[in-house]
């Protein structure tokens, strides 16, 4: 039942549409037709060219992740997997939300702020393969692509490390790599989108 409740807190505090929202109640858009049509603050200042909305949905989207995470630990205490659910559950609602007919945002704002209440070494390791490659990349979605898979790949092989530096322990090395790659999987999900998008247009 755990485990069910958990996934269901991220859900719900996950899918709530911030940008989509904003954008609606203060410029009378609609966020999922404009720009790149991404439910999220790069999107938001993009089609605004407003640094306060952009700052508002950013950190509304990164207390989503963060509230999720907190809620759960009030619950069922220092346990690292129900945490971990619930962060799973808010990304992807954030991603596919159910009020927005799947549409939504990358996700990256509230997986930060999720492991922000976690496990610190996840955002660290991710801000890091993401700002070396984009070095070589010079793209947003291809960098966070690559990110995402040396991330997970790092929580399966350095899990030792990784756990002992998070607030909570996992109780094994597959609790930890399988939860995390999930997440990562996720966002990988919503930025290959604009990269096979680019590839088809080349082909045709």
């Amino acid at each position: 039942m755990n485990y069910l409740i958990s996934l269901a807190i991220g859900y719900l505090i996950g899918s709530f549409p911030t940008a989509y929202l904003i954008l609606k109640m203060s410029r009378g858009l609609d966020i999922t037709q404009t720009g790149s049509g991404n439910v999220g603050a790069l999107n938001s200042f993009r089609i605004t060219k407003s640094k306060r909305i952009f700052l508002f949905v950013l950190i509304i989207d990164f207390l989503k992740g963060f509230l999720s995470v907190i809620l759960t630990i009030l619950l069922f205490g220092p346990e690292f997997i129900f945490p971990m659910l619930s962060i799973i559950a808010a990304v992807f609602s954030h991603c596919y939300s159910p009020w927005l007919n799947q549409k939504g945002g990358k996700g990256l704002a509230t997986a930060t702020g999720g492991t922000f209440g976690l496990s610190i070494p996840i955002i660290v390791i991710w801000i890091f393969m993401w700002g070396i490659l984009y070095q070589f990349k010079r793209d947003i979605n291809s960098a966070s692509v690559y990110a995402s898979i040396m991330t997970a790949l790092s929580s399966v092989f350095g899990f030792s490390v990784m756990n002992k530096f998070s607030y909570f322990h996992a109780h094994s090395n597959f609790e930890f790599g399988f939860l995390v790659s999930i997440v990562m999987l996720i966002i990988i999900s919503k930025h290959s989108s604009p990269l096979k998008e680019r590839l088809m247009k080349k082909i045709n």
